[in-house]
């Protein structure tokens, strides 16, 4: 199975891909799409929805995460990362990937082990757990860890789902 991690925003949108079979967890690709500030909003939007439709299409993974908006103190910039928000589940669903939401917290904690890590904690454990994956910026790092968090609840999930049928 592939999922594909998306980490909103309006400027710059990170993707990661992650492989899982059985325990082993293995990098696909990753990478950030941009927008052009000299645009308008709408035009900004189309061209993150373009570039992570493609992405989707040319990667096929099966399944997508996304992280859950944090509240922002200026509400203009909430609103705006709400609306890139949309288009990173809005993008997955049209190719009808089911979409997972993940809070920062919960993201951190799968990954490092610490709901409350920092941003140089997150990317030092995903190169230990993804050592191909090379970043080109810190939204990348951020969409991996969000593919290695689903990738871990779906394992999870699995272990969970043979417990409960060997216990019945």
């Amino acid at each position: 199975m592939q999922i594909i991690g998306i980490d909103p925003g309006l400027r710059k949108t990170g993707w990661g891909i992650v492989s899982v079979e059985g325990n082993i967890i293995t990098h696909v690709s990753n990478g950030t799409l941009k927008s052009s500030k000299s645009n308008d909003l709408s035009q900004r939007l189309l061209e993150i929805f373009v570039q992570l439709v493609k992405v989707i299409e040319d990667f096929k993974p099966q399944v997508a995460a996304v992280e859950n908006t944090f509240i922002n103190k200026d509400a203009a910039g909430a609103l705006k990362l709400g609306q890139a928000r949309a288009i990173a589940l809005l993008a997955p669903a049209k190719l009808r990937l089911p979409v997972f939401e993940y809070a920062p917290n919960t993201i951190k904690k799968a990954v490092v082990g610490v709901g409350h890590a920092d941003k140089l904690q997150v990317k030092t454990m995903v190169q230990i757990q993804l050592p191909k994956a090379k970043f080109d910026g810190q939204d990348s790092v951020d969409a991996l860890s969000i593919a290695l968090c689903h990738a871990y609840q779906y394992k999870n999930q699995d272990k969970l789902k043979r417990a409960i049928s060997k216990a019945g």
